[in-house]
């Protein structure tokens, strides 16, 4: 029997395996990174060992510190979680090695299936060679890891080199192997999955189908199980098609098989063996806890012949810190507050005051529904969302609402290219015209106002906010019964609450300040000075950084005086594990280049400017 356990991994996943350890009544293990101390992860555990450093290949990808911890904390076990070393075969030779429990499948069979390119051989299947005219549109993708890193879709020709430098210098960043693939992209398919759970003794579980179409740069955004619409002959023979890939390598654990459905017909991927994101949803309607189940596998035990039936309809939508209307541009700062309602499942490796940084991959948080129809369960996550309280960086919040009540999906409709095609519309501003008022309101509750002896009525006052990008100016007045507005009647203010009715319509606004952030319900704002400052002025072509991050290459050849085409990659950031590209706004001269390779940058900072002709 397990008594300690050692989670190689951090974050939400971290905490989620803690949970299911604490009631197995499991002791628990952490490492942490030196960005890690105070992170929840380490906080949740019974024991938490350092790993020197920050970046992933000096600490989580780092298998010999790793199992040292391990060793040196008591641990009896480890859980790989996902990312990182889960699907690396030398780290699970050297944890065994070691004398130590793996939770997990064999390392033979992560070497069968953790490449690729491998997986394809294993299923009949060949990555492209020589790419041709022909063979367009292709998808470069990395052969190690998953989570979207290390892929790039091709259209043309010409873009291949540079497309294959970037995707081997993303993955060798987030996986430690820079070995990537070429393989036909099919376009506007559903990425449809099979959960599987394998034991010692020969049995293998197939639990139902995921649908994960949702995806943002190849990273899922948005989970479902069962996957709506399937034909039931296809749901057959993926469940089958799961079932086989895991018995030619003899596979043990929690897998995910991983299929492009496109006119009918299924298109093997890869198979994660590991244990994905996603897996809530597959707990909720099967009513499993796939942890436990690990464990349990790990310690010998069989599974019963049958899986338990399905009950229901789960969803589970991915919380980013990033910014969907700017090229889903990461984000850092605090994390103030985030609280959903009663009802959903909250999985997090944050709580209220940690600091969300550049490190790791930008997920704050998974909220998971689960509900007797897929009806149901949609509007249970949507509306939880849309109730959440989430004070600190720029979320996709509001793109998760509106995707989950967008008529393409609700009707079951979606695929691949769904952000592709309507991205503009769900990152269009929302309107909350009374939010700058209340929060104005707020702000004035508790100022001096006019004494008695004076008649005449006051001056008008004026705040100004940015709200999505765009400047706006409200205007309120002090008077002997209050605060007011024009056009709005002021019912209630204070500090943190103020009620407005406008139309007939009475309306409730929670305010939450955080120095110049602040948040009216769901609407972040920011308050702004007074007086513009003449200094903040930019030359026209001014390129700023859009995130935080690292500058990890300048365009070769860039210098300063350099004529510049429209479109032209100039410099790349590297921030959350993945790789951004900054471009020229317009032909032109390169006036100034500021950027650096490995310089740290902040949001806002100038990188270079453009003078256009």
């Amino acid at each position: 029997m397990i008594q300690t356990l050692l989670v190689a991994n951090r974050g939400e996943i971290a905490c989620r395996i803690f949970r299911t350890c604490a009631d197995l009544g499991i002791r628990t293990v952490a490492v942490f990174s030196d960005a890690d101390e105070h992170a929840l992860h380490t906080r949740l555990a019974d024991t938490a060992v350092r790993l020197p450093g920050a970046a992933p290949a000096d600490t989580y990808l780092r298998g010999d510190l790793i199992v040292k911890a391990a060793l040196s904390a008591g641990a009896d076990a480890v859980h790989p979680g996902y990312g990182f070393l889960s699907e690396h075969p030398g780290f699970a030779r050297d944890v065994l090695d070691a004398g130590l429990t793996w939770i997990g499948p064999s390392p033979e069979a992560i070497e069968a299936m953790a490449s690729k390119t491998r997986a394809k051989r294993l299923m009949g299947l060949e990555p492209l060679g020589e790419v041709t005219q022909g063979d367009l549109p292709v998808l470069v993708k990395a052969a190690a890891g998953g989570g979207g890193r290390g892929m790039r879709v091709v259209r043309r020709l010409d873009e291949l080199p540079a497309a294959l430098e970037g995707a081997r210098a993303e993955a060798a960043s987030a996986f430690g192997d820079g070995e990537v693939f070429v393989e036909p992209y099919i376009e506007h398919g559903r990425h449809i999955e099979v959960q599987i759970l394998a034991d010692t003794h020969g049995t293998v579980w197939p639990l139902g189908t995921r649908d994960c179409s949702l995806q943002r740069r190849h990273q899922k955004v948005v989970e479902e199980a069962p996957a709506p619409g399937l034909p039931e002959r296809l749901a057959q023979e993926l469940r089958a098609l799961a079932v086989r890939a895991a018995r030619s390598v003899s596979y043990v654990g929690a897998g995910t098989v991983e299929f492009l459905v496109a006119d009918g017909r299924a298109h093997f991927l890869e198979m994660n063996t590991r244990l994905q994101v996603e897996h809530p949803v597959t707990e909720a309607v099967f009513g499993l806890d796939l942890v436990a189940e690990q464990i349990r596998i790990a310690e010998g035990r069989a599974l019963e012949k049958d899986p338990p039936r399905p009950r229901g309809h789960a969803i589970e939508a991915r919380l980013y810190a990033e910014d969907p209307a700017r090229d889903w541009a990461p984000q850092t700062g605090t994390l103030h507050r985030l609280a959903v309602p009663p009802g959903v499942r909250l999985d997090t490796g944050y709580t209220d005051g940690d600091t969300i940084g550049v490190h790791y991959d930008p997920m704050l948080a998974k909220a998971v529904a689960h509900a007797p129809t897929r009806a149901e369960a949609i509007r249970r996550l949507a509306g939880a969302l849309e109730a959440a309280v989430l004070h600190g960086p720029v979320t996709n919040r509001d793109l998760l609402v509106r995707s989950l009540r967008h008529e393409e999906f609700t009707g079951g409709r979606m695929d691949t290219g769904f952000y592709d095609r309507h991205l503009p519309g769900l990152t269009a501003p929302a309107p909350a015209p009374l939010a700058p008022l209340a929060a104005a309101l707020a702000d004035a509750h508790g100022r001096s106002r006019f004494g008695g002896w004076r008649n005449l009525p006051a001056q008008p006052q004026s705040k100004r906010y940015e709200v999505a990008g765009q400047e706006v100016e409200v205007r309120y007045r002090h008077t002997r019964q209050g605060l007011a507005a024009d056009g709005v009647r002021v019912v209630r203010v204070d500090a943190d609450t103020v009620v407005l009715e406008a139309d007939g319509v009475r309306r409730t606004f929670a305010v939450a300040r955080y120095g110049d952030q602040v948040y009216v319900d769901g609407t972040r704002l920011t308050a702004l000075p007074r007086f513009a400052d003449p200094a903040a002025q930019l030359a026209p072509g001014s390129l700023l950084a859009p995130m935080p991050g690292t500058v990890v290459r300048i365009a070769e050849g860039l210098a300063e005086g350099a004529e510049v085409t429209a479109g032209q990659p100039l410099v790349w950031l590297e921030a959350m594990k993945m790789q951004h590209q900054i471009s020229a706004p317009a032909a032109g001269v390169l006036a100034a280049l500021h950027a650096v390779p490995g310089q740290q940058v902040e949001p806002g900072l100038l990188l270079a400017v453009v003078r256009p002709k």
